[in-house]
């Protein structure tokens, strides 16, 4: 999604980090072909997982946030025994369905006594980009109502909208493509939110401020 196609390198020591648009970036899809699928095990997952954080050279990092699969697995359960996690970061669709897989997710956070930093509703609904009318395709207000029900707070709406996807499969991000967009603007009220948050739970702590998403 960010238009990065690398091997990594290492200077010896540790792995270097691919950069762009000064996000420093390590993926697994770095150490396979295009096409080739990750088969992995939790024993596997749970070494590379550690290893991309103590074997890559981060060079002043603010926040380190990983992209999780959806749902539960092996990963959350790898980084809470790895590292001390400042939160999660959950994202959902107002649909029914994706609603209760979120639901399950919190439930596991808390288990792992992750805190769960909120609740994103992504593709809320679908912007049209030559009239601007708005549609609720997969419903309205779901993600709010759990946020609400959940106890957790709610860390805003963002459209179904097209120069999004574009955006992903060019490698130019909406937040740079159109800043001031609706889609751009709720990110970057996400992302101020969960600023917020991970600073309000960190103060005071001696965290590292790493957010799973």
């Amino acid at each position: 999604m960010l238009g990065l196609k690398t091997q990594l390198e290492a200077d010896g020591q540790k792995i270097r980090p691919a950069e762009k648009y000064g996000l420093q970036v390590v993926s697994v899809g770095f150490m396979t072909q295009d096409d080739a699928p990750i088969i992995w095990r939790g024993p596997m997952l749970h070494g590379a997982i550690t290893q991309f954080f103590r074997d890559v050279k981060w060079n002043d990092v603010d926040y380190l946030i990983v992209d999780m699969p959806p749902g539960t697995g092996d990963v959350a359960l790898s980084l809470s025994q790895a590292v001390p996690v400042a939160g999660a970061v959950v994202v959902t669709t107002p649909q029914t369905v994706s609603l209760a897989d979120t639901t399950r997710a919190i439930k596991m956070y808390q288990k792992l006594n992750i805190p769960v930093i909120g609740v994103v509703e992504n593709m809320s609904h679908f912007a049209c980009t030559a009239c601007g009318h708005e549609s609720d395709i997969f419903g309205k207000g779901g993600g709010e109502q759990l946020a609400t029900d959940m106890a957790v707070p709610f860390l805003g709406r963002v459209p179904l909208y097209q120069p999004v996807r574009s955006g992903g499969d060019t490698g130019r991000p909406i937040v740079l493509a159109e800043p001031d967009s609706p889609a751009a603007q709720a990110i970057f009220g996400a992302a101020e939110k969960v600023a917020q948050q991970v600073s309000i739970a960190s103060f005071g702590k001696k965290l590292i401020p790493l957010t799973a998403v």
